[in-house]
């Protein structure tokens, strides 16, 4: 036996402290190393001769194939079938389980800082505690003993307590502890040095052998077929005669299947899989492990445990505890072999010991315990900690559900509904645009090739999610891997002036303007693991650092600065990451017709701010769209085409979501036009206030009078001697023009600008103050109060839509039948007259009742408040009408506290909307 004070002095000769020093030398004969074996009394790996061939005949067609047999693809074969597609076939080379699925810890936590995950969670839950017990009349080795997280800090406890009121929502019971109820529920625990805890009675552990037999079991009794020992040897993939690429077959060393979709659930192996169909797969594979004490007194029936702090986790195994985490320093798995089947590496203990130090502190018994076995095996981890999935851009019908970060036995039941939902309806039922593939994963034009096959990028970014995995989700965190990938034309220009950038979908966008000067992100030092050296008196890091609570952050009155500003005289916004494209071509009208919610076939020079649909009538996109003239070959600015042409403007961060979108519909509906993009070529500034007129009439040959120049129009004008685009637009509710520039031009125009706004107070401001100016005219953000799961009629947008004419539209049939049968849930804007935080995931209480919780919020300056929007449904289950939402009385909790809170039908800023007309 060996002990875990053996181990941890074996691997660390340092002198520790005193919770782990321990009065016994370390000596050898302290027993043989712990063996390598999993928990589990069963597994699915064959005993005896191993069987060559497949376990059953392949057929020779079928309407899905899925690829893998762990948690994703077992999961993922069930709900296809539930869903009535009984041609679906499961192939797996080995058995089931037997590539990460068999080892994994099998945890289930139901609380996660995000309303989708946790409906995701939800699913699984149900799925294996109640719907395959019932339908199977099997145990799928489900164990509900409860969970509980572990706060050694006040920032640990805040972000805890905003989970329990997202729980509320949601119906999760879960309370926060005091440190002496949580020694009176779990005796063994030191308590000492605790803050509080957070415990969630029904959470609990799942079996991967029990889970994923009974899957198969349930799924092969509604039809579907699944074929073990039978590895993938090729996938055919076919262009159709617009030369869009297809999914055709699979190929075996057993046969092929002819079948058009493809759904790539092979884990670790994913990559391989993807290279077969020329499907980029940006994941990684690491080395993750735990290890099985032997028996404990008095561990029975305790809940699983989650230290953040020390980066641990405790899991029950019957009498014994497992005990694993994410470290600083994990070890990654360089060359994936294809051979590899229930299979273990041996444990690093100098990379484990972290995390025996932080067991032994919460539970000191474990000093005394002997280790029974290690658990090290492969994981795959992203870039952005979440799981890659859905349709590739590259291959029709090749889908993706991949990548789970060692949560696949968790997140399997909800993925895998939702990727069911996605092959058989074309888009999921919630909204898995975070974990979509097309938002910018990997991509067939260039808005991404630049960061998926960047393996530099990967592996930062994956190293860091998965050392910062257990660190507290603060709201305005930014990574440190994988920066400076992609520049606008401005960057250097405002890094000089203090500008603190932002990082989304690999852009350095600016996010504030500190007053203390420049401060550059850097390289980055992989936090000092490695032997890499830390970077020392990092200035960008220090800020961010700043920022890490849940209270107003210190820079708050910067921030407000720069919104008042905007309000009161001008400020100009660098907005040249946004995605810039033209849909151009003899069918452009036809495409812009059925894409677009609002009539954009106006006369050039003409903008509109508009929706995207899918058939459900959930929102994919809102951006704006201007109706061009030709212009001249190889302008950026104003290219030369043949038939009709639209410029497309699109928040950078969702621009290749939208390119994905737009791209998909023109496939499927065979038009004749082109999708064009020129983000890169082309910058955009903003520059917004009652004073911007003044400024860009001395710097623009134009005139910018109302009459001139109406709200919702566009021209192409001189500025400092160079050709731009002036867009007459706003996105924080104030009189303002949009300058979309030829990227050479950009610094020049920029410089120009500031000068001529010196003497009317002009001031630089970032995307943090946008967030702020928009919420408080009620502009939406997609992706935050307005998402694939909502429609333009629940979200207040029935503007955008052109019901009155005859025109059809994506999405307009659903729209309709919507109008029709009533409004269930709406968005509504709320204000709190206490001046606190919120940051989205706050439950709203309605006459004592919780109706919904808030998506977005932030603070509003000039109206000198905390503004916060969320969807909220009527507990009767009725319609949602203006009456509902007037008549109620409402409160708002943040973190267990209620906040009073007034709920309004209009914007609270300017709600006549005069100030975008130049009305002062």
């Amino acid at each position: 036996m060996s002990y875990i004070s053996c181990a941890l002095r074996a691997a660390a000769p340092r002198r520790l402290p005193a919770p782990w020093r321990s009065p016994r030398p370390f000596s050898n004969a302290a027993g043989p190393p712990a063996e390598k074996n999993v928990p589990y009394q069963k597994t699915l790996k064959e005993e005896g001769t191993k069987i060559t061939g497949p376990s059953r005949p392949l057929p020779p067609s079928a309407e899905v194939v899925v690829v893998g047999g762990g948690s994703l693809g077992c999961q993922t074969t069930y709900h296809l079938a539930k869903l009535g597609v009984t041609s679906v076939v499961l192939l797996e080379r080995d058995r089931l389980t037997s590539g990460t699925t068999w080892h994994t810890a099998g945890l289930l936590w139901q609380l996660r800082p995000s309303d989708v995950e946790v409906e995701l969670l939800a699913h699984t839950r149900d799925v294996v505690s109640r719907e395959l017990p019932a339908e199977t009349g099997l145990h799928t080795g489900w164990v509900q003993n409860g969970g509980l997280f572990i706060a050694s800090n006040k920032q640990r406890l805040d972000e805890y307590k905003r989970l329990m009121s997202l729980g509320k929502v949601y119906g999760v019971e879960s309370y926060v502890l005091s440190p002496a109820q949580t020694k009176e529920l779990y005796p063994l625990m030191n308590v000492t040095d605790l803050y509080g805890t957070l415990y969630v009675p029904k959470d609990g552990t799942m079996d991967p052998a029990g889970t994923c037999s009974t899957l198969a079991r349930a799924a092969a009794a509604r039809g579907a077929t699944i074929i073990e020992n039978c590895p993938v040897t090729g996938i055919q993939v076919k262009a159709d005669d617009f030369g869009v690429k297809r999914v055709h077959a699979v190929e075996t060393a057993h046969g092929t299947i002819q079948t058009p979709c493809v759904v790539n659930c092979a884990g670790v192996w994913a990559r391989a899989l993807g290279q077969l169909a020329g499907v980029h797969v940006p994941l990684v594979a690491m080395h993750h492990a735990y290890v099985v004490t032997e028996r404990i007194e008095g561990i029975q029936n305790m809940p699983n445990v989650r230290d953040h702090d020390a980066s641990v986790y405790l899991r029950l195994q019957g009498d014994a505890l497992s005990v694993g985490g994410y470290e600083s320093n994990p070890i990654f798995w360089e060359e994936v072999s294809e051979k590899f089947a229930f299979g273990l590496f041996d444990l690093d203990w100098d990379v484990f010991t972290q995390h025996i130090e932080g067991a032994i502190n919460r539970v000191p018994v474990l000093e005394k315990t002997g280790i029974k076995s290690t658990v090290c095996g492969p994981e795959s981890f992203t870039a952005d900690h979440k799981p890659l999935m859905g349709e590739a851009p590259e291959v029709r019908g090749f889908f993706l559900g991949c990548g789970f970060n060692s949560a696949g036995m968790m997140l399997g039941g909800g993925c895998g509904r939702e990727l069911a939902h996605w092959i058989v309806h074309g888009r999921p039922e919630k909204d898995m645009y975070g974990y979509d593939i097309r938002q910018g994963s990997s991509g067939t034009h260039h808005l991404s090739e630049s960061l998926t096959d960047n393996n530099r990028w990967i592996r930062e970014r994956s190293h860091e999610s998965y050392a910062k995995n257990y660190s507290v989700v603060f709201p305005h965190d930014e990574p440190l891997a994988g920066r400076n990938m992609r520049k606008d034309p401005l960057h250097e220009e405002l890094l000089q002036q203090g500008c603190v950038f932002q990082e989304r979908h690999g852009w350095e966008r600016p996010g504030w303007f500190s007053p203390k000067g420049a401060a550059p992100v850097l390289d980055y030092d992989y936090y000092g693991a490695y032997s890499q050296e830390r970077h020392k008196d990092y200035a960008y890091n220090q800020l961010l650092a700043d920022e890490y609570t849940f209270d107003f952050p210190p820079h708050h009155d910067t921030i407000k600065n720069e919104c008042l500003t905007c309000r009161n005289a001008l400020a100009l916004f660098d907005m040249s990451y946004f995605g810039k494209f033209y849909l151009v071509g003899p069918e452009a009208t036809k495409a812009a017709n059925w894409l677009f919610t609002a009539d954009v076939s106006k006369a050039p020079g003409s903008t509109v701010y508009t929706c995207m649909l899918n058939k459900r009538g959930g929102v994919e996109s809102d951006l704006t769209v201007s109706r061009i003239s030709p212009g001249e070959p190889g302008s950026p600015l104003a290219p030369a085409f043949q038939g009709d042409g639209y410029y497309l403007a699109i928040g950078g961060a969702v621009a290749q979501h939208n390119w994905s979108h737009i791209t998909a519909v023109l496939q499927d509906m065979k038009l004749q036009c082109q999708l064009i993009d020129c983000s890169e070529e082309l910058g955009m500034m903003s520059l917004q206030g009652p004073l911007s007129r003044a400024v860009l009439q001395e710097v623009l040959d134009t005139d910018l009078s109302n009459e001139a120049f109406p709200f919702s129009t566009h021209k192409l004008v001189r500025a400092a001697g160079c050709t731009v685009r002036a867009m007459r637009l706003s996105f924080v509710g104030e009189m303002g023009w949009e300058l979309h520039v030829p990227r050479v031009d950009c610094v020049r125009v920029y410089r120009a600008v500031m000068q001529a706004g010196a003497r009317h107070g002009i001031a630089n401001a970032g995307y943090r103050a946008i967030d702020s100016l928009s919420i408080e005219k009620g502009y939406r953000h997609w992706h935050a109060d307005l998402r694939p799961d909502d429609t333009p009629l629940e979200a207040g947008l029935a503007f955008t839509c052109k019901l009155k004419s005859g025109i059809p539209f994506l999405g307009r049939e659903a729209v309709e039948a919507q109008k029709s049968s009533g409004i269930f849930r709406r968005l509504v804007c709320f204000t709190t007259d206490e001046k606190v935080p919120m940051f989205g995931l706050e439950a709203i209480w309605r006459d004592g009742q919780v109706v919904g919780h808030i998506r977005r919020a932030d603070f509003g300056f000039a109206i000198d408040k905390t503004i916060a929007y969320g969807y909220i449904r009527d507990p009767a289950g009725g319609p949602v009408s203006l009456d509902f939402v007037k008549s109620g009385s409402y409160q708002l909790e943040r973190m267990g506290v209620s906040y009073p809170a007034r709920a309004h039908t209009k914007s609270p800023f300017d709600p006549e909307n005069k100030r975008v007309k130049g009305i002062y």
